[in-house]
């Protein structure tokens, strides 16, 4: 196992390397001109050469990279082209609102895929196990943005009990308001992402259901469901584990729209910004950054496979 986390660990740093390669030169070939957001439309050539020298823009590309790499290997990702302010710190800001809206939307997601799943496949042949898939195929072609409007509506503007956009200008100092303001951006984004996990789970405990030691368990007397919890739950966590790595990475997708939704300062709306302002030091850090986390998120989906299924360990 040890020697395995080392080449894992090691294929981690190489593939941020190579993401590192591949953001730096695809945003370049993308079209627009901090400079001339800079300056404005009627700026002559020589204020926008001006402005492009004291940027670093002029200096060789390879320069450029060696550059950012190094701050990168610093853990500087840089600083705007816009403001100077610095790139790491605004994104430290920002994800203080991303992270926990990330984080709650997976907690709704497994609230609502692991029980129902198993329940919908122990109870497949039924009228409540078909009702619980149906459901989850209406949740899948449910989009984000239509079901965060409608939990707008009803728990905020017919109900009252909750804020509909917004949050709370100084941040966590006052933990509640901050947790209220995520509740419905949480429901909106776990539910979707839910649905789509639910349909997973269920097909991974279906099939293992119908394994042989799962009816070798049963012929001992134990019900269904014991002999799931006893002897399948480990073998149907095995796909489960792979998808809601996915899942994970999917989030971060979804939470760009919901941030714009509820009107939350989180790392989506500060890239869809940056990106409008065409400051591309700070897109080349919040990229770079979501790329690094799904990579790493990879990386321990990886590691949670050795862990539950012992025969990976086996040396071959």
């Amino acid at each position: 196992m040890t020697w395995y986390l080392v080449r894992r660990t090691g294929l981690l740093v190489l593939s941020l390397a190579a993401a590192g390669v591949l953001v730096f030169t695809l945003l370049r070939l993308l079209p627009g001109d901090v400079a001339a957001t800079i300056g404005g439309l009627r700026a002559e050539p020589e204020r926008l050469a001006a402005i492009r020298a004291d940027l670093g823009l002029d200096r060789p590309l390879v320069e450029q990279y060696a550059s950012w790499l190094a701050g990168v290997a610093r853990g500087d990702l840089g600083r705007s082209q816009l403001n100077g302010s610095s790139v790491g710190a605004e994104l430290g800001r920002k994800l203080q609102v991303t992270g926990p809206l990330a984080a709650g939307g997976v907690v709704v997601a497994l609230v609502v895929a692991v029980p129902l799943g198993t329940w919908a496949a122990l109870r497949s042949r039924t009228a409540v196990g078909t009702g619980i898939s149906a459901l989850a195929q209406v949740g899948v072609a449910v989009p984000t943005l239509w079901l965060g409007l409608v939990l707008v509506l009803v728990f905020s503007v017919r109900l009252g009990w909750l804020p509909a956009q917004g949050f709370p200008v100084d941040g966590w100092a006052d933990p509640g308001a901050a947790a209220r303001a995520l509740v419905l951006p949480c429901v909106a984004l776990g539910l979707t992402e839910g649905a789509v996990l639910l349909r997973f789970v269920r097909s991974a405990v279906v099939g293992v259901l119908h394994a042989d030691h799962l009816r070798t368990a049963r012929a001992t007397g134990l019900t269904r469901g014991r002999a799931l919890w006893r002897h399948g739950f480990r073998n149907a966590a095995l796909p489960v584990v792979s998808v809601l790595g996915l899942q994970l990475a999917a989030l971060l997708v979804g939470a760009v729209v919901v941030e714009r939704v509820f009107a939350l300062p989180g790392v989506g709306s500060m890239l869809v910004a940056d990106v409008g302002n065409r400051d591309l030091v700070k897109v080349q850090g919040e990229v770079f950054l979501l790329v690094a986390v799904v990579l790493v998120i990879g990386f321990l989906v990886d590691v949670a496979h050795r862990l539950i299924d012992p025969r990976l360990r086996e040396p071959r």
